[in-house]
């Protein structure tokens, strides 16, 4: 079985290893249709208001419309709520604020903006969009560990190692690599590659990331979906997705065995699992959420 191991080497030392599976196909019924912007932002949504059929609000930079009446039910979480789109003059209510996020990440490429966060959120409504706020807080803490493990920081936009971007095309696949041999390397929060992931991500997002892989390293929301659309749908070397590790109350563990399974989890490598316990405590620490139970693999 095919995985993805995308290579940061820093300083001569190998920083992280990513590991994916090849893809499945993954369901519609988790993305958001794409909405016309509208003129300005609704009120933000209050989880202690109650809503009738056809009120607005805003939430996550996007207008929604009750379509039944709601109390407590997050827009994108549930059915009752339509998504209008993007709009103007926006107030961010996402679990982890811009001023936080810059905390959490002082030293990233300018092109991971908490802005091309905030618009790839529309792509998995359910992301830390699930649960008690304490679970979406962990939900949004846990990927962002991961991306800050991965591209050492949000430092690095692309795989350094150009000697491994041939490895990433896997010709048995009936679509081949019409991009390029070496078009498939990691991009990304999570170093996103291998030519039957651009494939598989690209349809579920709409993009055709197969032809064009380099829209990752160009889009900084694109960047962000396509590590969303693997937290939200990939179970890779594990049993469940991220999503659903951190939804479900499995935990950070799983979230590891699932970008990475044996080769870090159950004793593959423990320093490497404790690394990413270590940069989780840090970013629960900084957003004010415990970290949970479940912390290791």
């Amino acid at each position: 079985m095919n995985r993805i191991k995308s290579v940061l080497t820093v300083l001569s030392a190998v920083i992280a290893t990513a590991a994916f599976l090849p893809a499945a196909t993954a369901s519609a019924a988790d993305t958001a249709p794409a909405a016309s912007p509208t003129t300005a932002c609704a009120p933000l949504w209050s989880s202690s208001t109650a809503y009738t059929a056809g009120g607005s609000v805003s939430h996550h930079g996007r207008n929604w419309t009750a379509k039944w009446w709601t109390q407590n039910e997050n827009p994108g979480a549930t059915t009752v709520w339509e998504d209008r789109g993007t709009c103007t003059g926006r107030v961010f209510d996402f679990v982890i604020s811009e001023a936080e996020f810059d905390r959490i990440f002082p030293d990233r490429d300018p092109f991971y903006t908490y802005q091309g966060l905030i618009d790839a959120l529309h792509a998995y409504p359910r992301f830390a969009n699930t649960g008690t706020e304490s679970t979406r807080s962990r939900e949004a803490a846990a990927f962002l560990t991961h991306a800050d493990f991965e591209s050492v920081g949000l430092q690095y936009v692309k795989e350094i190692n150009e000697a491994n971007y041939w490895i990433k095309c896997d010709y048995s696949q009936p679509f081949g690599c019409p991009a390029g041999q070496s078009a498939y390397y990691g991009r990304g929060p999570i170093m996103f590659s291998w030519n039957f992931n651009y494939k598989a991500a690209g349809d579920a997002l709409g993009l055709d990331l197969l032809n064009n892989p380099w829209l990752v390293e160009q889009d900084p929301s694109v960047a962000w979906q396509t590590a969303l659309w693997y937290w939200n749908t990939q179970n890779g070397p594990g049993t469940m997705t991220s999503h659903d590790a951190m939804v479900g109350g499995a935990g950070f563990g799983e979230t590891i065995r699932s970008l990475n399974g044996a080769l870090e989890c159950d004793g593959g490598n423990p320093d490497s699992v404790q690394a990413r316990v270590a940069k989780y405590e840090r970013i629960t620490g900084i957003i004010g959420t415990d970290p949970g139970s479940g912390l290791t693999c």
